[in-house]
């Protein structure tokens, strides 16, 4: 069968190195893997995986920790921000988005 319909697409630079990246470890394009999402949406009806907000470990879902629980997590967090303990918020916000991204 051949291809003749073109997508052009706009994505986060980044992202889009990342998933080349695993996507050239298994040995398909972007092309490839585009076109195996769109059969199967068609095939499926829907989108071929979960979406859903990352859940938050237990140990950090405030609407699971009691007011104790949280006013001794918050406590921590300030004793270790004055001594010198903490790590800035970019630095922060990096590894989680690496951790959530995989880049």
């Amino acid at each position: 069968m051949q291809k003749s319909a073109t997508l052009s697409l706009r994505v986060d630079p980044a992202v889009k190195q990342s998933a080349e990246s695993v996507l050239s470890q298994l040995g398909l394009s972007m092309s490839t893997a585009v076109d195996m999402f769109l059969r199967q949406v068609s095939l499926t009806g829907s989108i071929p995986f979960r979406v859903a907000l990352p859940e938050a470990p237990r140990s950090l879902d405030v609407d699971a920790m009691t007011n104790e629980q949280l006013l001794e997590a918050l406590s921590r967090g300030l004793e270790e921000a004055d001594e010198g303990r903490g790590v800035e918020a970019a630095a922060a916000f990096t590894r989680l988005r690496e951790e959530l991204v995989g880049a």
